[in-house]
């Protein structure tokens, strides 16, 4: 069916990804609780929605590449909403962080009572050493940008060959920190409900793994994406979101 275009914005159609990512949103948040309070059946569930998230968010995102590619629904005004939706998101993941840097703190510098105004309680357990696992996450996570920023730049010069290669060595660094990030969780000595240092710890750095996750899998489709050469030197939206984030 031939389409007439009379604007330069794209108005949305229905779709049916909302609603199924919401509903398995529900499932994976409620068997992740259920599990947590020992019910372990709960934890099948919860990695069955956790794939299925994965594969709804994918099909997701072909239906907005091919808005963007197959339809050319997104012009320079289109862009620049997206440009600026992103940004409103990335604040408000600023603002989440900062709470729980907040409540960090807020507690450090003024320790409780209940815990003898040491910060953290001593006699409870052993704070991770900050020159093992913390250092090298932060390491792996320094590179990663450093590589990211070097795809953008060579993208912006059309070097599509630099720009895959650095793509892979950040996908590969991700990789790594959520890995390092997970033995790390095997090898302290304190669990979430160890007054609040544990629980601040856990949030935020629970927290970041899931941003890290979430941003490899967002360079995962923008590598995907150039390999099929869906991103030109002047039209590489997605790629610059994904860099921001």
């Amino acid at each position: 069916m031939h389409y007439n275009k009379r604007h330069l914005f794209h108005l949305v159609k229905e779709s049916p990804w909302p609603f199924f990512l919401g509903i398995t949103f529900f499932f994976f948040t409620t068997g992740f609780v259920f599990f947590m309070h020992r019910i372990y059946f709960a934890f099948f569930i919860a990695s069955i929605s956790f794939f299925v998230i994965l594969y709804i968010s994918r099909q997701w995102l072909y239906d907005m590449e091919n808005e963007a590619t197959t339809y050319g629904f997104h012009t320079l005004v289109v862009r620049r909403g997206l440009y600026k939706g992103f940004i409103l998101f990335v604040v408000s993941e600023v603002m989440l962080f900062f709470g729980f840097f907040w409540a960090f703190f807020h507690s450090a510098l003024s320790p409780s009572l209940i815990y003898a105004y040491m910060w953290p309680y001593e006699n409870a357990f052993v704070a991770i050493n900050c020159l093992g696992f913390p250092l090298y996450n932060t390491v792996l996570l320094i590179i990663s940008g450093i590589t990211v920023t070097y795809a953008h730049n060579a993208v912006a010069c059309g070097k599509h060959s630099e720009v895959l290669d650095a793509l892979y060595m950040t996908i590969f660094l991700g990789v790594l920190f959520l890995i390092s990030q997970i033995n790390e969780y095997f090898e302290i000595s304190y669990n979430i409900n160890d007054s609040v240092y544990a629980s601040v710890f856990f949030m935020l750095t629970g927290l970041h793994g899931m941003h890290v996750f979430v941003g490899v899998f967002f360079l995962y489709v923008c590598l995907e994406r150039f390999c099929n050469q869906d991103f030109t030197v002047k039209h590489y939206v997605g790629f610059i979101c994904a860099v921001w984030y």
